[in-house]
């Protein structure tokens, strides 16, 4: 009996060939190396074609607590994670306000929107939110534990361990009152386990991973338990959820939920920055573990004595049975080589001399730890955490010493666009809503300086809230010849004052103001001022200019 039969268009029987010998190895009429499915390399490798929710939600909490672990055990993991966080947003992250008073000109035609008004009003919203983000009694925390920038630092520290930086903002009137809080919005961070599906359900149509969403993809709440599924002194909290909006009704944040989309729609994150490498990093751990015991072992046991014969072996074949109630032959002999051990205790300054019985050997173990492969293993694998992460290979194993300065300035320059790129957009996704919502608390409580008639905060709230986020400085290799370099830059008009500063971690406009106080002050004094005043970074002399009749 034959199978069924497929006809041409002619209604007549079609020809099948055989798969030619070139297809099966591999090549045949397949377009791309990558489609081929006959090929050693890629026969058994056909993974399937996941969406981005579905590739990741149901795997999420996995990938996980195992990136968790390697953190917690694994110096490696634990320095990697630290030198990204030191160097995105270390332990001062905070804003420069940069209102953006061209477009608020546009929009209300007021003159009095103009470059020295954005200047003031941004001095004068930078102290309001010191007043908050370093309050002494950490009321801009609703658990009262953390300044506004160590929060940042945790936030941050969660979105490159578990994939998603999550927070809530509370208004808080009850706190406000002399010698307490100024103002009444705190922030909350939660831990983005908490964001689940309720019940654990599988993800829906309108609910993926915890964020309930609608037909066009746009989060509309947040679905989050209200006890850490880990806290059994919590287990009735834990099996219960909260639904969350997540904005007011008119725009106040309410939760703020920052991750990296890898493809589009995504809705989570979960896939930190070292779960491409989870299985190495395991590896290198076990290898370097059995490695490192392994040279303990050898060095406690380092030597033995060998005595030339088996002593129940030999005793059962030789021996001559018992004589006047003792054992003869070999016995005799390795009771006679024990006794000789113990009595025998010749010392000279006080170090006790290996004295050997007639027929005794020392021998030594040949402690060949680490093995000649392990250096080059792990440095391999080094290398691979580095790619990962987005770090310089030295960066993670803190080893300089083969690494000249144009090795090391490039690869600080390439790992630079990678931190100004996360910090860019942690402070685009997490920390600029959060500075938004205060501003326009700021905005409604305190005296800003305004032009009559200026717009309220809701009409032009993203122009009001705009900020430069300042975090830690790049630093400088050869700082004489760098300095030289900006110096020149600016000149030529290619770099910008201020950016100059940013990377450095400080504000322009502090470091102008701080530079005409020091001379100020060393002109009240009478001292002599210093060389810089009046000297360029070149080393050459300032030219005196007419708006500056003072200069020397």
């Amino acid at each position: 009996m034959t199978g069924p039969r497929i006809l041409d268009a002619r209604g007549q029987p079609m020809q099948h060939a055989a798969p030619r010998a070139s297809m099966l190895a591999g090549g045949g009429n397949i377009p791309f190396d990558a489609a081929d499915i006959y090929g050693d390399e890629v026969r058994a490798w056909q993974p399937f074609l996941w969406s981005v929710d579905g590739e990741l939600n149901p795997y999420r909490d996995r990938i996980v607590s195992r990136v968790r672990d390697l953190v917690r055990n694994d110096g490696w993991a634990s320095g990697a994670v630290t030198r990204i966080l030191d160097n995105a947003v270390g332990a001062n992250f905070h804003p420069i306000p940069k209102p953006d008073h061209r477009a608020l000109a546009v929009y209300s035609g007021l003159k009095g929107f103009d470059g020295q008004w954005a200047y003031e009003f941004g001095q004068a919203l930078a102290a309001c939110y010191r007043t908050w983000a370093y309050d002494l009694g950490r009321y801009c925390d609703t658990q009262r534990a953390n300044t506004v920038p160590q929060m940042m630092r945790l936030a941050f520290r969660h979105k490159l361990l578990d994939g998603d930086a999550l927070g809530m903002l509370h208004w808080l009137p009850e706190r406000l009152g002399l010698g307490r809080a100024s103002y009444a919005t705190a922030l909350q961070l939660i831990d983005p386990d908490r964001l689940s599906n309720p019940q654990m359900r599988f993800d829906q149509q309108l609910m993926r991973g915890g964020v309930e969403v609608d037909e066009r993809d746009v989060a509309q709440a947040y679905w989050i338990r209200c006890a850490h599924q880990g806290d059994w002194f919590s287990a009735a909290k834990s099996v219960r959820w909260e639904r969350i909006q997540r904005e007011t009704a008119w725009g106040r944040p309410i939760v703020v939920h920052d991750f990296d989309s890898d493809r589009a729609p995504q809705h989570r994150g979960g896939a930190g920055i070292l779960t491409p490498v989870v299985q190495r990093l395991k590896m290198l751990t076990k290898y370097d573990g059995a490695e490192l015991g392994s040279a303990i072992l050898n060095a406690v046991f380092s030597a033995y004595v060998e005595s030339p014969f088996d002593h129940e072996l030999m005793s059962e074949a030789m021996s001559d049975g018992p004589v006047a109630g003792q054992d003869g032959g070999l016995n005799a002999y390795q009771s006679d080589r024990a006794a000789f051990h113990d009595e025998t205790k010749i010392t000279i300054g006080g170090a006790k001399m290996p004295m050997l019985y007639p027929g005794e050997k020392i021998t030594t173990v040949d402690a060949q730890r680490p093995s000649g492969n392990f250096a080059a293993f792990e440095k391999a694998v080094l290398r691979n955490v580095a790619a990962a992460a987005g770090l310089s290979a030295q960066q993670v194993s803190n080893d300089w010493s083969d690494v000249n300065y144009s090795s090391a300035r490039g690869a600080m320059l390439e790992f630079w666009k990678t931190m100004t790129r996360r910090r860019d957009d942690f402070a685009a996704g997490f920390s600029q809503p959060v500075f938004a919502a205060f501003v326009e608390e700021a905005m409604d409580v305190d005296d800003l300086p305004l032009p009559a008639g200026a717009p309220d905060f809701l009409e032009c709230r993203t122009a009001y809230a705009r900020a430069k986020w300042i975090g830690p400085g790049r630093g400088w290799i050869d700082p004489v010849n760098e300095v030289k370099g900006s110096v020149l830059g600016m000149d030529a008009v290619l770099m910008d004052y201020d950016e100059i500063c940013a990377e450095q971690g400080f504000d322009g406009d502090d470091m102008i103001a701080a530079r005409a106080n020091v001379i100020r002050r060393f002109k009240d004094a009478g001292v002599a001022l210093p060389n810089w005043s009046n000297m360029n970074p070149m080393g050459e002399p300032a030219q005196r200019t007419i708006a500056d009749p003072e200069a020397t």
